[in-house]
């Protein structure tokens, strides 16, 4: 599964002179990412990038027509007023969901140390899209969330906010004081090293196939919490977060149990952060992403994804796997 643009017209259902696909498509990475941010949902992204092109198309081919002088402004209007138009259906849907709703998992890549990457650029490519985040955005209001990812991700004014949203500069502002406090209450401003996020998921992994509860316990914080979404279609996925290190550990032991015989993991950044997608034969089998705690040595959050709906996506081999990316069951390199 990729984000990236497709580079000829065909790719957005309708014809279109060269000129209007080339800029749609230089946009199209950033308006993806702004919409994903706001709905969790690689396909729901899908089909409002799609609505965006459409009207994109129909605004190029209109006789008379004032010259958009900013174009990347008008795109991300429409994007955002689309995702926001699709909030109601996704609220319907997962109101009637099996189980933990969490974000679709989405590949990523991920630099090899914070050390890498400037603080801006560094939150652009992990934190703006981790699933951690994510989870906790859930939790206000559609507005409110396009709010926080248009600030707090992507660096958009107010000012410029309300232009996009036609809400007042205060409004905005009001709405931006609330998400930020209301995430900054839930998540405290931190980025785990990815080696060390890395290492603590091959550990962690090992310990949870090869059954080893002692090392679990030594892993998981006191408090950690872990999500798995099912969406009814898995057996064994829990329908409802659990917390406590003890209940973890006996969920984990539980799941053990009842994996399939031979598995095979790889390890990939998902959502900005280092990762383990485990395959079942040739098919994914769960995508497992860790939150650790500030201290970096345990982990505070499991979030574990199941439905095969959401893994469909996820590709067997990526560009860039190697033999020291796959492990088999119970020993990851």
């Amino acid at each position: 599964m990729s984000d990236r643009p497709t580079s000829g017209a065909s790719g957005f259902g309708a014809p279109a002179d060269d000129e209007t696909t080339e800029v749609f498509v230089g946009y199209r990475e950033l308006l993806f990412s702004i919409v994903y941010n706001m709905l969790g949902s690689v396909s729901d992204t899908e089909d409002v990038l799609q609505e965006t092109w459409l009207a994109w198309e129909r605004r190029s081919r209109r006789r008379g027509a004032e010259p958009i002088d900013n174009p990347r402004a008008y795109l991300v209007r429409i994007a955002v007023n689309q995702a926001l138009a699709r909030q109601a259906t996704l609220t319907n849907r997962r109101e009637t969901y099996v189980g933990s709703w969490l974000p679709e998992p989405l590949l990523t890549h991920a630099p090899e140390s914070t050390e890498t990457v400037d603080a801006a650029d560094r939150a652009l490519r992990a934190e703006s899209v981790s699933m951690a985040l994510l989870v906790i955005l859930e939790t206000l209001s559609p507005l409110e969330r396009a709010v926080f990812v248009l600030h707090e991700v992507f660096g958009y004014a107010h000012t410029e906010i309300a232009a996009i949203l036609d809400r007042s500069p205060s409004a905005v502002r009001q709405l931006a004081h609330r998400a930020r406090e209301h995430v900054h209450a839930r998540r405290p401003r931190f980025q785990a090293d990815p080696q060390v996020q890395r290492q603590v998921t091959e550990r962690f992994l090992a310990a949870a196939l090869g059954e080893d509860l002692s090392d679990l316990m030594e892993i998981l914080a006191p408090d950690v919490t872990m999500w798995t979404d099912g969406g009814g279609k898995v057996r064994a996925a829990g329908l409802r977060p659990v917390t406590g290190r003890d209940k973890v550990v006996r969920l984990l032991a539980g799941y053990a149990g009842r994996r399939p015989g031979e598995l095979d993991v790889r390890y990939r950044a998902v959502n900005g952060d280092p990762a383990a997608v485990v395959f079942s034969e040739d098919s994914p089998y769960v995508v497992l992403v860790l939150d650790l705690n500030t201290r970096g040595d345990q982990v505070r959050g499991i979030y574990a994804v199941t439905n095969p709906d959401k893994l469909a996506r996820i590709p067997r081999a990526e560009d860039g796997d190697g033999p020291e990316q796959g492990a088999e069951a119970g020993r990851p390199d």
